[in-house]
């Protein structure tokens, strides 16, 4: 946990960006019957039954000090996804960078062995060592800004029935494209102090 908010202590350096990484998925659903809209008078009318589509994984790669991210729907959430991810952010986003400070949580699929599950062992290795990778702990994934951000794009965006991944994307990128434009910033506040007092109970005892 002190990692992470360490991490989060750095100063904005454009050579050593630190990007925070978190994913979450999207049940796609179709309607039964047409919604009646909303009217002077009457709100809109959904039917209880709907059509399950499949669904839809959402990559959030957010860079908390520039105020800027990137949304991919993919179809999976494999390791080959999380690999392909990490390639766009490396050699797409990030190029110039001489390191990609990456904060992220757990998930198994979340270590560099999916870099070489997806591409060649030169390539993998040749990814791997653009990043320099921090997880936040067990039952600590809330320490993960991206996840935060997860929750408003959910809020702002997906809290409705969407029933296939090509209208999905496309309000996803007009959701990241708006926040982008406002480089939405995020102020964390939380610091390895409050750590060592408000999470006492999460630290080891030395009792005994």
């Amino acid at each position: 946990m002190e990692d992470v908010l360490e991490v989060y202590k750095r100063p904005y350096d454009p050579k050593r960006p630190v990007v925070c990484l978190d994913e979450t998925s999207k049940q796609l659903i179709g309607e039964v019957a047409a919604p009646v809209p909303a009217a002077p008078g009457h709100v809109a009318h959904y039917d209880y039954e709907y059509v399950r589509n499949g669904v839809a994984n959402l990559f959030m790669m957010f860079e908390p000090l520039a105020g800027q991210r990137d949304v991919d729907v993919t179809d999976r959430r494999t390791r080959k996804d999380y690999a392909e991810c990490l390639r766009k952010i490396a050699d797409e986003r990030y190029p110039e960078a001489e390191v990609v400070v990456l904060v992220q949580d757990n998930l198994n699929t979340h270590s560099p062995a999916s870099l070489y599950e997806a591409f060649e062992p030169a390539e993998a290795k040749r990814l791997a060592e653009r990043f320099e990778f921090h997880y936040t702990p067990k039952h600590g994934s809330w320490l993960d800004m991206a996840e935060i951000e997860l929750g408003i794009l959910v809020r702002q965006c997906l809290s409705r029935r969407i029933d296939n991944v090509h209208d999905l994307r496309r309000e996803v990128k007009a959701w990241e494209t708006a926040r982008d434009a406002a480089a939405t910033k995020a102020n964390w506040q939380f610091t390895t102090a409050d750590a060592r007092i408000r999470l006492r109970r999460l630290y080891p005892s030395m009792d005994g």
